[in-house]
């Protein structure tokens, strides 16, 4: 019994294997990714940061100390000299999880304008090659976009691919708050591009505040290196065991300067790093939406106090991908299947793998209804009425 159960599951991951190539280059239309190095450890800079003793001070380390400690170390000190360290290690403090937010979009302001430069030096250094210069170009184009007055950059690391994180609304005052986590191909030069608006961060996070109001404020979190394509690093849980330490301390950092707890929406892969951080998470709900699924056989499993949501649409790719995990292939139980124990989304409306953000949508209406607070648990849906119907 036991081998045959073992051929059938291996059996399985083979056929995932398969239909996962066919959507790579079929269905998705996408070429097969490279392999990609996760970034991780402390912001840039952290070495100077460290060697400083501003006002005989020691000041705590970013690789070590709990968003919490760094909160409390913060709130210790003058408005002058917070903004001091601001300007002395721009590129600690505006990744610093646990820093006051204002003083991070300062620090980050400080860190664009230094990149902005160093590239426009490059564009002109005839050391380098004309491929070099159109790089550099294209980088101090995008800086000039993040730079854009009113944009609030709550994190930016150029390094590797870039990563970034951006706060749309008031996070200090805000009633409730969602964190967007993204899947595949986003980095720092695709997380609001235009194409495909409501598939990037930018777009979804933009989507899901219009429609639960002034009230809230939503971040899309670009904070891990994500897979390139689909290829085998979309397949593998790698990229996400890197990326989770780093979501779970960036929501670790919200609650300790003064947020509630949030909500987290999570797009593809990006809910493998949530299934994965979901223990770490001071989390209200965890939301995930196009899931291949969350490293977890359960809702159980995943061992979260979050309300557990689940939303897939049938004209998405994903559901062709049958839900196994062997070999350190594919990532498990699908989390919208009713014996996951997730509560349903309802989905009917959305069209295709990134179109759950879209206006107009079930879905959108209630992950707007999520990110306020709502409970929709007991509540049924009717494709004319939407969600909210009660039976």
């Amino acid at each position: 019994m036991r081998l045959r159960s073992w051929k059938a599951r291996s059996k399985r991951a083979l056929v995932a294997v398969a239909l996962t190539t066919t959507a790579v280059t079929g269905t998705a239309g996408w070429a097969v990714g490279s392999e990609q190095q996760p970034l991780t450890g402390p912001p840039p800079g952290t070495s100077s940061w460290r060697a400083d003793h501003p006002w005989g001070l020691r000041l705590p380390d970013p690789a070590s100390a709990s968003p919490a400690r760094i909160a409390a170390f913060f709130a210790s000190l003058s408005a002058g000299q917070r903004e001091d360290l601001a300007a002395r290690h721009p590129s600690v403090v505006g990744n610093l999880d646990g820093a006051p937010t204002a003083l991070r979009y300062q620090a980050n302001k400080l860190s664009l304008r230094a990149e902005r430069a160093r590239e426009r030096a490059r564009s002109t250094d005839p050391d380098l090659t004309a491929q070099d210069h159109e790089r550099a170009r294209a980088s101090m184009s995008r800086y000039d976009e993040l730079l854009t007055p009113g944009r609030q950059i709550l994190a930016f690391d150029p390094r590797g691919r870039g990563q970034i994180a951006e706060v749309y609304g008031d996070l200090a005052g805000a009633r409730d708050v969602s964190v967007v986590v993204p899947g595949s191909d986003i980095d720092l030069s695709t997380f609001d591009r235009a194409k495909g608006t409501y598939g990037t961060p930018s777009g979804m996070a933009r989507s899901l505040r219009a429609a639960a109001g002034d009230g809230t404020a939503v971040v899309a979190w670009v904070g891990y290196t994500t897979p390139v394509g689909l290829g085998p690093d979309a397949a593998t849980g790698r990229l996400a065991e890197a990326g989770a330490p780093r979501l779970a301390r960036f929501v670790q950092g919200l609650t300790a300067t003064g947020a509630p707890r949030p909500a987290l929406f999570c797009h593809s892969y990006g809910s493998v790093v949530c299934g994965l951080a979901a223990p770490r998470l001071p989390a209200r709900d965890l939301v995930v939406l196009g899931s291949p699924g969350m490293r977890a056989d359960s809702v159980a499993d995943l061992h979260t106090e979050a309300r557990v949501w689940a939303a897939k649409d049938d004209s998405d790719w994903i559901s062709k991908v049958p839900n196994v995990e062997l070999f350190g292939l594919g990532h498990g139980e699908d989390p919208a299947a009713p014996g996951f124990g997730a509560r349903h989304i309802p989905a009917e409306r959305v069209k295709g793998h990134t179109g759950y953000f879209a206006p107009g949508t079930d879905s959108l209406r209630a992950f707007a209804r999520i990110a306020g607070g709502d409970d929709l648990t007991g509540e049924t849906h009717d494709s004319t009425r939407g969600i909210g119907a009660r039976p």
